[in-house]
């Protein structure tokens, strides 16, 4: 959380923290502007144990002060005179950098973040080690002090998520009941004109309830049938019809409109009827997401009920990255990983990766799945859950049943 910030710049003797770019889709700057709508030319600055402070162009000096932060301007720092002086627009941010730094007398080591292009940030790093002598500017790993310490979620931040929640299952519900509407003829699912319904007629419809429950899909939703849904990340195809007894693998994980926090979240359907090789399939993954769910604990190593699910796959007959290396059948990826201001955060949920510890206040996809394209089934269940600092207990955020077979009623 926000609270443990200094903590976490102390133990990387980091005098300061130095943020540029736009609010949109740029985590970091986000999460310390406090979602406030500031564009590119945007910077913000932490010192140690001081709240941020935030630089923004005169036209935005309104939405910057929504941010609740003290707000300076370009002008105060005389930027005018600094952009005359300088080769280019990026050594004009040099100097610009320098001098807040002069003024709020930052010296040492100062951790660089946000999302600009590389080259930029390359040649913004080059330029400040010639106009602001008396920092040394640090590029972390990840997880980065930002990043840590938005791997635990605040009260305020989970009542946000619980609202997002809703507003995304509302979408999951909306699908699930509009494709049931329909009618089948010849084992393919037909809209009333008697023409086949398509993968691009699920996401057309999905982008409006999308828009409409103030939602933003700026990854893409998955909504992948028959083969592609035995690819993890295919997208599926705008073409492909909607059959019965192919399997639907559904991966919605849209933020709040304006670039907030994700939500993540799958289900598996099949429409009309399930074959035996496809129910068998679900019911190993169900298995694996209870038996998850029930071993997951507070401050346990990462990598714990990874490894239960990887045992309970391979006792099943299923290759997994354990048993077989590279795989791309049967158990390919991690149990889950962290959400919050990027639908991908720390920390994972592997064997693969070095072991850290399930924090409380954390917020987790637990997300097992099976894949076998050459055999045409795909099947992912994912949760999304927060681990209550208080209880530390897993809450799912979300409830939604896990029901495998879509009835149709056209």
């Amino acid at each position: 959380m926000k609270s443990d910030l200094d903590r976490l710049m102390a133990e990387r003797n980091l005098a300061a923290l130095l943020v540029t770019g736009s609010t949109k889709h740029n985590p970091a700057m986000y999460y310390l502007a406090n979602g406030a709508a500031v564009g590119e030319h945007t910077i913000l600055v932490k010192k140690m144990d001081q709240d941020p402070i935030l630089i923004a162009i005169g036209m935005e000096r309104d939405e910057a002060a929504k941010s609740g932060l003290q707000i300076y301007e370009r002008k105060d720092f005389d930027y005018s005179t600094l952009a005359r002086q300088a080769a280019n627009p990026v050594d004009a941010s040099a100097r610009l950098i320098a001098a807040i730094f002069a003024k709020l007398q930052i010296t040492g080591r100062v951790g660089l973040y946000g999302r600009e292009e590389a080259s930029t940030t390359l040649r913004l790093c080059q330029a400040l080690t010639e106009h602001a002598r008396t920092i040394e500017i640090v590029a972390e790993t990840s997880p980065n002090v930002i990043e840590s310490a938005g791997m635990t979620k605040s009260a305020a931040e989970i009542a946000r998520i619980r609202v997002l929640a809703e507003n995304a299952l509302t979408v999951i519900r909306n699908t699930r009941d509009f494709i049931a509407s329909h009618r089948a003829e010849n084992d393919v699912v037909v809209k009333a004109d008697g023409t086949p319904l398509t993968v691009g007629d699920v996401k057309a419809k999905i982008r409006i309830w999308t828009a409409e429950n103030n939602l933003e899909d700026p990854e893409g939703v998955i909504f992948a049938i028959g083969r592609d849904s035995a690819v993890p990340h295919s997208h599926g195809e705008a073409d492909s019809v909607i059959r019965l007894g192919q399997t639907i693998v559904y991966d919605f994980f849209p933020c709040e409109a304006g670039g907030g926090y994700f939500y993540d979240f799958t289900r598996t359907w099949t429409v009309g009827y399930a074959t035996p090789e496809a129910q068998k399939i679900f019911d190993d993954v169900t298995d694996a997401f209870e038996l998850s769910m029930e071993v997951l604990r507070a401050n346990q190593a990462t990598d714990y009920a990874q490894g239960l699910v990887n045992k309970l796959f391979a006792e099943r007959g299923h290759p997994t990255t354990v048993t077989h290396p590279g795989t791309n059948e049967g158990y390919v990826h991690s149990l889950g990983h962290g959400v919050g201001l990027s639908v991908h955060e720390k920390p994972i949920l592997s064997q693969r990766t070095k072991a850290s510890k399930i924090q409380p206040g954390a917020l987790l996809t637990i997300e097992p799945g099976l894949y076998y394209p050459e055999q045409g089934i795909g099947v992912r269940l994912e949760d999304y859950v927060w681990v209550n600092p208080e209880t530390l207990a897993f809450e799912t955020i979300g409830e939604f049943d896990k029901t495998f077979v879509i009835e149709l009623k056209g």
